[in-house]
């Protein structure tokens, strides 16, 4: 895996085979829905609920995978399998919304270029 935030050729094929404008109606809703994932994965963790937290970290890693957002992916991936056990490390949520802020910028800055 690269070292790119979003994976170029991934985004290029979405965007080819679903047409730039539609791409960008995909980033703007996930750019909406993913701050809510993240709430969801903190708030089931909190309430201790290991069914709410998995499919948040599914949803977030299956969203991320759409754009090429291949690190993002990964570490929601992490979350889906580490599950609340794994996710009750200090700051464990930490590294995955660091990387969702990257992914968001790339995303808006592809959109806009």
């Amino acid at each position: 895996m690269s070292d790119a935030t979003i994976d170029a050729a991934t985004f290029a094929e979405l965007q080819e085979s679903a047409g730039a404008d539609f791409v960008k109606e995909l980033v703007q809703t996930f750019l909406e829905e993913a701050p809510a994932m993240l709430s969801e994965l903190r708030e089931a963790l909190a309430a201790g609920h290991a069914d709410a937290f998995r499919r948040a970290a599914h949803s977030l890693k299956s969203n991320s995978l759409t754009f090429g957002a291949l690190a993002l992916a990964a570490l929601a991936r992490e979350q889906e399998l580490g599950g609340l056990d794994a996710a009750r490390q200090p700051d464990a949520l930490g590294p995955l919304e660091a990387e969702y802020a990257r992914v968001a910028r790339a995303l808006e800055a592809l959109c806009r270029g």
